[in-house]
């Protein structure tokens, strides 16, 4: 079929927004006019789309076939990758395949073109004699992400209490063509020249990163309005300038300031003797010091990132430096991220957005994400498919440049007869890849674990020694990585592939990180040898484009490859918080002396292996620490975000154990799917974690999430006391679950009766979101801001010492679908335990406004008030009339009788003893002292979290407590009996070795333990996203628990 000159174009299927086509209709007829010829093509079947920017008809009226038979055409061209099943045999296909670098997602399409005898021709890899991609849409990306921004930016501006002319544009999708989206930005222009931005929201400075085409597009748009450039050494004295003019003006700046940097201007060599070298900064970016954060972000309003950016290289902020910026005052309003690199150059920017959805809110002093534009903080744009807002324009820029290759690749089944560019972008032929691209067959196999099925790879495998090796430099564009991966096979070593980033230009060069390993020690060196060898050959060339370096990790004992033939085993913590301390007990003891439990499960096994435990922190102390006078147990500093590190220390171990906060969790899991790790987690299962199961399932393991005191202990629980009901023939009629981590009795002793072991600030939002249970059949839903009002008392009988509540706990019907008794439960519920009279004291709290997260206006001024008088403010105390301060008037000690007669004025408290209890709490956590509020502080939440912190901490003496008890009723169909079965865990602090062991600590770092030891020792089978309510889970954990003398205390009675 190749080389028949039947063309067609297939409809795009990968997202709903693109809307782009390889080809215009006048393209179409410009090769149809060309027939046969090696400019033309004699066919054209373009298949049927309804939201293609291109009408079917107007393909039809040129002369196009409209069908969605593409079974005649030879060549088929598309933008994006087709779905699997639109790939036919024998054809020639041309698209953005993504597969060069063997992208592990895209490995299936690689495998069904190879299977069904495709030749493939990538656009990607279309590139002129100078380097340059001949084939892309960068400059429409930075057009649309720019004018997208610039719409939010108005809106950001209106939140903030600000009209800006920028209010009035639309997103580009909104606009009929770019010049009419121009136009728009040429009348925000006329507007800003003629009256000026508002004077408190400038200078306004755009900083562009990068030179390139997606920055120059972004440039082409900002050039539209009144602007002036600075070089970026010049910044911070314009901005001064523009500062003191507008000193005394009552109107703002009548332009904008733009501000290109490029790699010289974000780092700087190490040796302070050497200057700024490009090639040296691509090819050994560890001799270089980010300095974008000190240099160029102070001055910043709005960060347009449009340069390429890998994990090798410095980030352009860090979301520590970010956060540090922002304590400082910095005048940063948004970032527009067109390159959408998530957790890349700005650490912070987490998450992709869409084009109906374009922007986040980020706020660095909560390290908090929101989906509003009001607020603290950032608003942060990551748009991953900009150019199809441009549809029109971008097809017409991009069939422009195809349609000269198309009538070649149409024409011709010999690829050998296609001029250079395109017989090199020619990945694969009649289904066998071309010898450019024979690497991406062995950088897969080097992580595969069923290397018998890979016959031509036999020779791989684990080896007893290994080092890390690392080459930099033009290793696809020039197929150096070829010559690599020869001299490894050919001396009888095997490599595994850590990382691997490519350049995207003629300038940027490619990095490979490499696990190479031997069978002696020896033949490793001689390898290493052969490869330093092959990189001063390269470099003594001097061919600029072919330089070729490599960097060698140190060989010792710890860099050889573990022998599995002994019984030891590795697992890595990642995190050292409170919860690291008992997971990294358990497993360093688990077989040896001083196991303290008989873990029966594995009695089937020739003993447990000892497990080497690593405890990795972003602080090394924090993880020695940790670790401190545990056996089999070493500390590591490691930022989950450098890749390289993380890949790493990983590869070391067999399970991982992420305790981090759940944002990180999804970065981690990737790793360990791409390096077949099991991972383990006590955090929910989110969205993101749950689309991985295919992938885990896939790289043969297990993510076991869930897997702490709740979510954990909880579910294993819940699934006994079910699975038990319904194998004696019973149903579920009502489950109710309360938990709470709360001070013992003894260390109660604040007048909220509780006390965090951690930021408060997540068991503050606790109690606003919103609630839904089932209760006798009846679905009842509790509003966020209703939740403390809700609170019930509640009392155990079996524990009659405790007085207790509860509130409501978020959605309990998914428990209800989770536990598959949804339908034969009428009364399904989850509940919070605190002490009684938290939730009325805390309703009171919330109610005054202190739990209020929006930027107020007393502490948006330089000069902060004291607490005394912004507690004045919030009990409505007599104010001067611009409500900036509190009058002199302000009684300047408020007496408690007087604030108790507020609140209940104010309707905060219905009774004066709930009053009195509020003041009580609002004197205890000093929210009356006259000392100064923090300039950190930019909310009645972010004071009240900070004086919680401070009030409510334990001492290292002070026992905490873990209360968990679910309630079942079982009815029996046979019969009319019923029975009631509880089951009650209750944990307190322990003192260990001179210090507090917490309760909580150990009821989420234990069963996260325990899940790594199931699935060391292979008692865990099932593989993909996992949570512990299969038998195969809960039955040894709670077995495990119980040895340990975390017990369930359990009662059954019939009725």
């Amino acid at each position: 079929m190749n080389g028949n000159g039947v063309v067609g174009i297939l409809s795009e299927s990968c997202n709903i927004w693109e809307r782009r086509a390889p080809l215009t209709p006048s393209h179409c007829a410009r090769l149809l006019c060309g027939g046969t010829t090696r400019s033309g093509a004699s066919r054209i079947i373009v298949q049927p789309c309804t939201k293609r920017i291109y009408h079917d008809s107007q393909y039809e009226d040129i002369g196009c076939e409209i069908s969605d038979d593409l079974s005649e055409c030879g060549l088929i061209l598309g933008v994006k990758q087709p779905k699997l099943e639109m790939i036919l045999p024998d054809r020639a296909y041309a698209f953005f395949s993504h597969t060069h670098k063997a992208q592990k997602e895209n490995m299936p399409l690689l495998d069904k073109i190879l299977t069904e005898r495709v030749t493939l021709f990538d656009y990607e890899l279309i590139v002129g004699e100078n380097g340059k991609r001949l084939l892309a849409f960068g400059k429409y990306a930075g057009r649309a992400g720019m004018i997208d921004f610039l719409s939010g930016l108005g809106k950001r501006y209106l939140n903030l209490g600000y009209s800006t002319p920028f209010l009035s544009l639309g997103a580009s999708y909104t606009y009929p063509t770019l010049s009419a989206a121009k136009a728009a930005i040429i009348a925000v222009g006329e507007e800003i020249a003629t009256f000026g931005l508002p004077s408190a929201v400038t200078p306004i400075v755009f900083v562009f990163t990068g030179s390139g085409n997606v920055s120059q597009g972004a440039q082409e748009i900002f050039n539209l309005l009144p602007h002036s450039y600075v070089d970026p050494c010049q910044l911070p004295e314009v901005v001064e300038m523009d500062k003191k003019t507008r000193l005394h003006a009552s109107r703002g700046s009548f332009q904008l300031y733009g501000c290109v940097v490029t790699c010289k201007d974000i780092v700087a060599p190490k040796d302070t003797s050497k200057s700024f070298n490009k090639v040296d900064y691509y090819s050994h970016p560890d001799n270089y010091n980010p300095i974008f954060h000190e240099t160029i972000a102070p001055y910043a309003s709005v960060i347009v990132n449009c340069m390429y950016w890998e994990k090798r290289f410095p980030r352009l902020l860090t979301t520590e430096q970010f956060q540090d910026l922002m304590q400082q005052g910095s005048p940063l309003v948004g970032v527009c991220d067109i390159t959408c690199d998530i957790s890349g150059s700005l650490e912070f920017i987490n998450q992709t957005t869409t084009i109906e959805k374009p922007f986040f809110r980020y706020n660095p002093f909560t390290d908090s994400y929101h989906d509003d534009m009001k607020g603290i903080g950032i608003i942060c744009q990551s748009v991953d498919i900009l150019p199809t807002e441009f549809a029109r324009e971008a097809t017409q820029h991009f069939g422009d440049v195809l349609s000269q290759f198309v009538g070649s690749l149409s024409s011709t089944n010999d690829i050998s007869s296609l001029p250079p560019h395109l017989r090199r972008a020619c990945i694969s032929h009649h289904g066998v890849l071309t010898s450019l691209y024979e690497y991406i067959p062995r950088m897969r196999n080097s992580d595969s674990l069923n290397i018998s099925q890979n016959i031509s790879y036999k020779q791989f495998g684990k080896k007893k020694y290994a080092t890390m090796v690392s080459l930099t430099g033009h290793l696809f564009d020039k197929f150096l990585i070829n010559e690599a991966l020869d001299v490894i096979e050919a001396a009888g070593g095997s490599f595994h592939l850590v990382r691997c980033e490519v350049g995207q230009s003629v300038d940027a060069m490619s990095y490979s990180e490499l696990e190479v390993s031997a069978d002696d020690g020896d033949l490793l060196n001689q390898i290493i040898d052969s490869l330093s060898s092959l990189a001063c050959k390269r470099h003594d060339s001097r061919e600029v484009r072919s330089i070729f370096s490599l960097k060698v990790g140190k060989v010792d004992a710890n860099s050889a490859v573990k022998d599995h033939t002994g019984n030891r085993s590795a697992v890595l913590i990642l995190g050292a918080g409170r919860v690291c301390q008992p997971a990294a007990a358990f497993l360093s003891s688990s077989g040896t002396s001083e196991t303290t439990c008989d873990v029966s499960f594995v009695s089937e096994v020739e003993g447990l292996r000892r497990i080497h435990v690593i405890v990795a922190s972003v602080h090394l102390s924090d993880a020695q620490k940790a670790v401190e006078d545990i056996p089999n147990a070493e500390a590591a500093a490691l930022d989950v975000m450098d890749k390289e590190e993380l890949y790493k220390y990983i590869s070391k171990v067999e399970v991982v154990i992420s305790l981090l906060p759940p944002s990180f969790h999804f970065v981690v899991a990737n790793a360990c799917i791409e390096l077949k790790k099991h991972l383990v987690t006590a955090s929910y299962v989110s969205d993101s974690i749950s689309q991985l199961d295919g992938a885990a399932k896939s790289a043969g393991i297990t993510i076991l999430c869930e897997m702490g005191l709740d979510p954990g202990i909880d579910h294993m629980m819940a699934m006994k006391m079910i699975d038990e009901a319904h194998a004696t023939g019973g149903k579920i009629s009502s489950f109710v679950s309360y938990c709470g981590g709360l001070p013992s009795p003894a260390a109660a002793n604040n007048p909220l009766a509780y006390k965090f072991s951690w930021n408060p600030a997540g068991a503050i939002k606790a109690g606003c979101n919103p609630a839904i249970f089932k209760r006798q059949g009846e679905t009842v839903s509790v509003k966020g801001d209703e939740l403390y009002d809700f609170a019930t008392t509640i009392r155990f009988p079996h524990l009659p010492a405790f007085a207790l509540e509860y509130i409501p706990n978020r959605d309990s019907l998914v428990y209800g679908r989770l536990y598959g008794i949804i339908d034969e439960a009428s009364t399904i519920l989850r509940g919070t335990l605190r002490y009684e009279g938290f939730s009325k004291i805390m309703s009171s709290l919330a109610k005054i406004g202190l739990f209020d997260t929006e930027t107020h206006p007393l502490l948006k001024e330089e000069l902060k008030p004291t607490f005394q008088e912004f507690l004045g403010y919030l009990l409505k105390f007599s104010m001067k009339e611009d409500l900036q301060k509190p009058a002199d008037s302000v009684v300047l000690a408020l007496e408690e009788s007087q604030m108790v007669e507020r609140l209940t004025m104010l309707g905060h408290c219905k009774e004066k003893t709930e009053a009195e209890k509020t003041v009580k709490t609002i004197k205890f956590l000093g929210l009356d002292e006259a000392s100064e509020i923090p300039k950190s502080c930019q909310s009645p939440f972010d004071v009240v979290c900070m004086q919680m912190e401070k009030r409510l901490t334990y001492t290292e003496t002070e026992q905490d407590m873990v209360l968990l008890h679910h309630e079942m009723e079982i009815q029996f169909p046979d019969s009319r009996s019923c029975k009631t079965h509880q089951a009650t865990l209750l944990e307190l602090g322990k003192m260990e070795k001179g210090k507090m062991s917490a309760a909580m600590a150990r009821t989420v770092g234990i069963p996260a333990a325990i899940g790594a030891l199931l699935l060391l020792e292979e008692k865990i089978k099932t593989r993909g996203v996992l949570r512990p309510v299969e038998p195969e889970v809960y039955i040894p954990a709670l077995d495990i628990l119980g040895e340990l003398g975390i017990k369930l205390i359990e009662k059954v009675e019939l009725s």
